[in-house]
């Protein structure tokens, strides 16, 4: 395993309220991905905060099967964490209330930042900051249910709905004023969606613009840039999303930065394997053999991404339904060949192009002061995060 320059980095911690976590990293809430399996596969590498899939609150609320089974974890996940979506200051707050006394989370995060269309035409996520009044009522609601069990309430936006109308500075006001434990800031609009590259500035000014942690998100592909973006903005931490695609290693790699330690950062092929093969058995072990060697087909390329591994052999992982197919094909891997350099600081996951038009309620734009303007969201819809 080769190594990079070590770091100059101090040993850090990060503190959310009554929480903390020893090293100031997150993992972002990811749709289809970071489920229980998932979540303990990274916390094997390293310290940090594991957040699960993002859940509706109302789904919670009326008791949506979907949801329900969304909220499973690892019997090894001590500090539960999970991401809530809701549009509704009611929905947020019972939504709140039932996860801290019925499923003893430690942290709460809000979404104010997913730019799927599905959500952002229901005035939630990214567009939701926009209304100012509705973000307080939804933020004092949650962060009210979930204090008598003391558990810290964060949020996650991004910086507005498109250039034209930025929302991250009031929105970070607003959060501080109910009571937030912390704003992560993910440095793209709604409108860029992955496209682009993160701004980091808007991270540093939203530091200087509010009193309470600021996490910052976006474009860190590789441990130093978390720490690059720590000395850049001020932030008390980094959230890291697509970068750990198919390299779960990442945290092991942030957890010895954040520590001044040497960063391993170029497994070979064979160790690789050895960790797609564990996250295979950890899918399994939660979901099933059949359901879990399906929902570990879509991080096959992620893993592989940069190797020399042929098509015919891709598609044949891609396929795969059980684990000794997936043993039988992972031994023809030559476990000696060199990690790719030219994936190293390269994006993985969605990119996409930006958005000529963000879709949203009509009218939504009109008013930036409303409070209880909302279009509640479905029971049993599953919203993208």
């Amino acid at each position: 395993m080769s190594t990079a320059t070590p770091p100059t980095a101090p040993t850090r911690s990060l503190t959310l309220g009554s929480l903390t976590v020893d090293v100031p990293v997150v993992l972002a809430p990811m749709a289809g991905i970071t489920n229980a399996a998932y979540r303990r596969l990274c916390a094997e590498q390293g310290a940090g905060l594991y957040v699960c899939e993002m859940i509706t609150s109302r789904g919670l609320v009326e008791g949506d099967q979907h949801t329900k089974d969304m909220l499973v974890f690892d019997e090894l996940e001590t500090t539960r964490s999970v991401q809530l979506y809701g549009t509704d200051p009611l929905y947020v707050g019972k939504a709140a209330e039932i996860l801290c006394a019925e499923y003893g989370v430690a942290h709460i995060d809000l979404n104010f930042g997913c730019p799927v269309p599905k959500v952002t035409r229901k005035g939630g996520g990214g567009a939701l900051p926009w209304k100012r009044g509705l973000l307080g009522e939804i933020l004092e609601r949650a962060v009210s249910a979930a204090a008598p069990y003391d558990v810290p309430v964060t949020m996650k936006t991004r910086k507005g709905i498109d250039d034209a109308h930025l929302t991250y500075l009031d929105a970070g006001r607003i959060a501080q004023e109910s009571g937030v434990a912390a704003i992560a800031l993910h440095g793209r609009t709604v409108a860029q969606a992955y496209s682009g590259e993160a701004d980091w500035e808007a991270i540093a000014a939203l530091v200087d613009h509010v009193d309470i942690p600021v996490l910052g998100n976006g474009d860190i592909w590789e441990a130093a840039d978390a720490l690059r973006m720590v000395e850049q903005t001020g932030a008390a931490g980094v959230v890291v999303g697509r970068g750990c695609l198919g390299r779960p290693w990442l945290f092991r790699d942030l957890a010895a930065a954040f520590s001044g330690e040497e960063v391993a950062t170029l497994p070979t092929l064979g160790e690789v394997t050895s960790m797609m093969r564990r996250h295979a058995e950890l899918l399994c072990r939660h979901l099933g053999e059949e359901r879990g060697c399906k929902e570990f087909r879509k991080h096959v390329s992620w893993y592989l991404k940069g190797f020399a591994a042929g098509g015919q052999m891709r598609r044949s992982l891609g396929l795969v339904c059980t684990l000794a197919d997936l043993d039988r094909l992972l031994a023809d891997l030559d476990p000696d060949e060199p990690f790719p350099a030219s994936a190293l600081g390269a994006p993985r996951g969605r990119q996409g192009s930006p958005r000529e038009r963000v879709v949203l309620p009509e009218g939504w734009l009109d008013d930036a002061d409303g409070a209880g303007c909302h279009v509640q969201e479905d029971a049993d819809e599953a919203t993208g995060g």
